[in-house]
């Protein structure tokens, strides 16, 4: 049965923080709230919670994973940044973008395009996964929680709880969650490629 976790949407409470980052570190799986809708994460080298977001969303090996990382010093060791990204990636975070580029070294296989070998990375703007990276610090390994066969994301961390109870060992509260995920910009090649339009301003990439 997962933990349900009640939380400030302006300033959570760091007492929780804490004990979901405890959960966080011993190989939990939690769903929690973003800036554009739920999401389920683990940390980078849980192997088993991994496994847990591909069974739950039934992704195929050419999924993207994202990152989601507190700042730019955090993104620059997971992948690789021209200055000519760091410019537009820099515009537009923090904010409801996920950006495809390619992975330096520090990010494990099982996570990569198996062609392409680049993942996704975002910095959010909302407080609760900025609070959670801080304690952290490292990472959440992150995949919008959008379940099979379904085409809106929920919404509601009670609703959340009571669909994934025994499949998740979290659910984090703090208000309404918006329903449309990130516009995804495929930045690993010459010419920006939007592959997702969602809740970031698609124009700066046209």
């Amino acid at each position: 049965m997962a933990k349900y976790f009640d939380l400030h949407p302006d300033n959570p409470q760091p007492r929780l923080i804490s004990q979901v980052v405890d959960l966080l570190r011993s190989d939990g799986l939690i769903a929690y709230p973003t800036d554009s809708c739920y999401a389920l994460g683990c940390r980078l080298g849980n192997k088993e919670g991994i496994e847990r977001i591909r069974e739950i969303r039934r992704l195929g090996s050419d999924h993207h994973f994202t990152l989601i990382c507190r700042d730019f010093a955090q993104i620059g060791q997971f992948v690789h940044v021209s200055n000519a990204v760091f410019r537009l990636v820099k515009a537009a975070t923090p904010g409801g973008y996920t950006f495809i580029l390619p992975a330096t070294k520090e990010v494990p296989r099982r996570l990569l395009h198996p062609r392409k070998k680049t993942v996704g990375v975002r910095i959010p703007d909302h407080v609760v996964p900025q609070a959670l990276l801080d304690e952290l610090g490292e990472p959440l390994l992150s995949s919008t929680l959008l379940l099979p066969d379904e085409t809106e994301a929920m919404t509601q961390g009670w609703e959340i709880k009571e669909r994934l109870d025994y499949v998740v060992d979290a659910v984090i509260d703090a208000g309404e969650c918006g329903a449309t995920p990130t516009t995804v910009i495929d930045l690993s090649q010459d010419e920006p490629e939007i592959l997702r339009r969602g809740t970031g301003d698609p124009s700066l990439f046209e």
